[in-house]
C-alpha cells in the first residue's frame, strides 16, 4: 500500500497564476475541476428545493386524514418526482460536486485524470433534471410508481401513448446511471494515478479513502440499475416482457437489479459524509484523527460487505427463510467497521478544544442523528421487526434519518468548512447557526413522528390514513414546513457572502491539508509546483510538517527523512 503515480502532469494549459473570478464561467463548459464542483452544487441545490417544495406539498396533504389538498393521482406522481429529484438530482449530484472540488486538490493533482469526461458527465445532470419535470407534466399523466419503480406498476402506461411520463422518467435514470458511471471511472483513476510525490494511500484523508470506496461501490453496482431501467424502459415503450409476468416475465428479477445497486448506493451516499466528518472534527477539536488507519480500511470493508446486504429490502417479496437469515446477518455487519468509524469520531472529538462554530455543529448534529439512523438501521435489518414495519412510515422516517439528518446535515458542514477555500470569503457565522438549529430542530419535528407512526401501521404512499394517526402527521407537517424556512438563512448566507463577504485568509481554519496550502480560490492548476508528502495527515500537535515544500513551516534540522516514492 505505499505505490504512488510517477506523474502528475496538468491535463491542460494554464498560467498558474489564473483564478476563476466571473459568475459567468460556471455557465460555460470548463474542464476545470474546481468550477466543475461548484456547478454540481449549485445544480443540485436548485434541484433540492424543488424537491424540498415536493415535500412541503406532500406533507400540507398529510396534515389531515381525509385526501382534501390534491387528487388521489397527482399525488402519487408528486411522492415519486420528491424521492427521484433528491436522489438523482440533489444527493448524488451535490456528493459528487464535493469529491469533484476536493479530491485533486487533497492528492496533490493539478487536474481530474480526464477532464472532458469530467465535463460531460456533469452537463447529463441539467439533461437529466429536464427530462425528469417534463416527465411530470406530460399530458399522458407522470411516473407515479415511485422512485423504485417496481413492475407490473411502473409498467402500467397509457395505452396510445408511446412517450409518456414514466418512460421519460426511466430514461433520466438511465442516463443518470451513466453519468455517475463516467464521474466514478474518472475519481478512481484520479485517486490511483495522479497523486502527488510521497501521498502514498496511507499518506491520504479519510475523505479521499471513503469517496474511493463510494466510487468503487458505483462501478460494481451502478451497471445493474442502468441495465435495469433500459430493460424496464423497453418494456413500457417497445412491448418487450422482461418484467411483465403476464408474458412470461419476471418483476422479482428487476428487484434484484434495483437493490443490488441501490442498497449499496446507500453507502455511496454516507461514505463521502464519513469523509466530511473524518476531516472536520480533527479541524474544530484540534487532534489527529484517532485510529486513522483503521478508518481508512473500515471505509473499504463498508464498500466490501455493501455488495451482500441488497436481499433484505426483499423480504417481503417472497423470500425463501434461508436467504433471509443470510442476508440478516450480512447486513448487520455492515454496523462492525461503521461502529469503528464512530467510536474513532468520538475519541477524537474526547478533550479536544472544540471550537463550535457552523461547520462543527453541523457535523455533530448529523453525527447524532445518524447514530440514531442506525439503530434503526439494525432494527430493519431483522426480518421480524422488517416484516412487521414493511411499507409503513417507519421506514420511511429511517431512510430520512439517513438522508436528510446525516447527508444532508453533513453536506452542509462541509459546504461551510470549505467555503473559504471555494470562494476566497469567509461566511456569516450567525446565519450559519440560525441555519443549523432550525435544520436540527425541523429534522427530527418531521422525521421522528414517523416511526410511532409506522409502528402503529401507518402505510406509506398514501394520501389519506386513519384519524387516530392524526396528531404524529400534524407534528411531521410542521417539521417538514420548518425544514423548508431552514434554507432561506442558507441562502442569504451563501450569497451574500460570496459577493459582499469579509475576504478569507488563505487557512482561516488553521487546518492541516494539501488544500488549505494553496490560495482561496485556487488557481486553474492548483499546485505552483507539485507538493512532495513527507507524512500523514492530521498531524495536529505534532511538529513534523506535512509537505517538503510548505511555505508556513519549517523542516526539522536537519531535514533527514527521505520523501517515499
Amino acid at each position: 500500500m505505499s505505490s504512488t503515480p510517477l506523474e502528475n502532469k496538468p491535463a491542460v494549459s494554464h498560467s498558474h497564476a489564473e483564478t476563476v473570478t466571473t459568475w459567468k464561467t460556471y455557465f460555460s463548459f470548463s474542464t476545470d475541476h474546481k468550477v466543475i464542483g461548484i456547478q454540481y452544487l449549485v445544480t443540485s441545490f436548485f434541484f433540492f428545493l424543488i424537491g424540498g417544495i415536493f415535500a412541503m406539498i406532500i406533507r400540507g396533504e398529510l396534515m389531515t386524514p381525509e385526501s382534501d389538498l390534491i387528487e388521489r393521482t397527482f399525488y402519487n406522481g408528486m411522492f415519486t418526482m420528491h424521492g427521484t429529484v433528491m436522489l438523482f438530482l440533489w444527493t448524488f449530484p451535490a456528493l459528487a460536486g464535493m469529491a469533484n472540488y476536493l479530491v485533486p486538490l487533497m492528492i496533490g493533482a493539478r487536474d481530474m485524470a480526464f477532464p472532458r469526461l469530467n465535463a460531460a458527465a456533469f452537463w447529463m445532470i441539467p439533461v437529466v433534471g429536464v427530462l425528469t419535470m417534463a416527465s411530470f407534466f406530460l399530458p399522458s399523466g407522470s411516473a407515479q410508481s415511485g422512485w423504485w419503480s417496481y413492475p407490473p406498476a411502473s409498467t402500467q402506461v397509457p395505452l396510445g401513448f408511446w412517450i409518456n411520463g414514466q418512460s421519460v422518467w426511466i430514461l433520466a435514470v438511465a442516463i443518470s446511471g451513466v453519468s455517475s458511471i463516467m464521474g466514478a471511472l474518472n475519481i478512481v483513476t484520479t485517486i490511483v494515478k495522479m497523486r502527488a510525490p510521497g501521498m502514498t494511500y496511507f499518506r491520504m484523508p479519510a475523505y479521499v479513502w471513503t469517496v474511493w470506496a463510494a466510487q468503487i461501490i458505483q462501478l460494481f453496482g451502478l451497471p445493474a440499475l442502468t441495465a435495469g431501467a433500459v430493460m424496464l424502459l423497453f418494456d413500457v415503450t417497445v412491448g418487450t416482457s422482461f418484467f411483465d409476468p403476464a408474458d412470461g416475465g419476471n418483476p422479482i428479477i428487476f428487484q434484484h437489479l434495483f437493490w443490488f445497486y441501490s442498497h449499496p448506493a446507500v453507502y455511496v451516499i454516507i461514505l463521502p459524509i464519513f469523509g466530511i466528518f473524518s476531516e472536520i472534527f480533527p479541524v474544530y477539536s484540534r487532534k489527529p484523527l484517532f485510529g486513522y488507519k483503521v478508518v481508512a480500511i473500515s471505509s473499504m470493508i463498508i464498500a466490501g460487505v455493501s455488495g451482500l446486504v441488497w436481499v433484505h429490502h426483499m423480504y417481503a417479496s417472497g423470500t425463501p427463510g434461508w436467504m433471509r437469515l443470510i442476508f440478516m446477518l450480512s447486513t448487520m455487519c455492515v454496523s462492525v467497521p461503521t461502529g469503528i468509524k464512530v467510536f474513532a469520531w468520538v475519541a477524537t472529538i474526547w478533550g479536544g478544544k472544540l471550537r463550535l462554530n457552523t461547520p462543527m455543529l453541523f457535523a455533530l448534529g448529523a453525527l447524532v442523528l445518524f447514530v440514531f439512523a442506525g439503530i434503526t438501521g439494525i432494527m430493519l435489518s431483522s426480518v421480524p421487526v422488517d416484516i412487521h414495519v414493511n411499507n409503513t412510515y417507519f421506514v420511511v422516517g429511517h431512510f430520512h434519518y439517513v438522508l436528510y439528518g446525516t447527508v444532508t446535515m453533513g453536506l452542509y458542514a462541509g459546504i461551510y468548512h470549505w467555503f473559504p477555500k471555494m470562494t476566497g470569503r469567509m461566511y456569516y457565522e450567525g446565519l450559519g447557526q440560525l441555519h443549523f438549529w432550525l435544520t436540527f430542530i425541523g429534522t427530527n419535528l418531521n422525521f421522528l413522528p414517523m416511526h410511532p407512526l409506522g409502528l402503529n401501521g401507518m402505510l406509506r404512499r398514501v394520501a389519506s390514513y386513519d384519524p387516530e394517526f392524526t396528531f404524529w402527521n400534524v407534528v411531521a407537517s410542521l417539521g417538514a414546513f420548518l425544514l423548508g424556512m431552514s434554507t432561506l438563512p442558507f441562502i442569504l448566507n451563501m450569497v451574500s457572502s460570496w459577493s459582499h463577504g469579509k475576504p478569507a485568509p488563505a487557512n482561516p481554519w488553521r487546518a492541516i491539508g494539501l488544500e488549505w496550502l494553496v490560495p482561496s480560490p485556487p488557481p486553474v492548476e492548483n499546485f505552483e509546483s507539485i507538493p512532495v508528502v513527507i507524512s500523514e495527515p492530521y498531524g495536529y500537535g505534532k511538529t513534523e510538517p506535512l509537505t517538503a515544500n510548505d511555505p508556513n513551516v519549517k523542516l526539522p534540522h536537519p531535514a533527514s527523512k527521505p520523501v517515499e516514492h
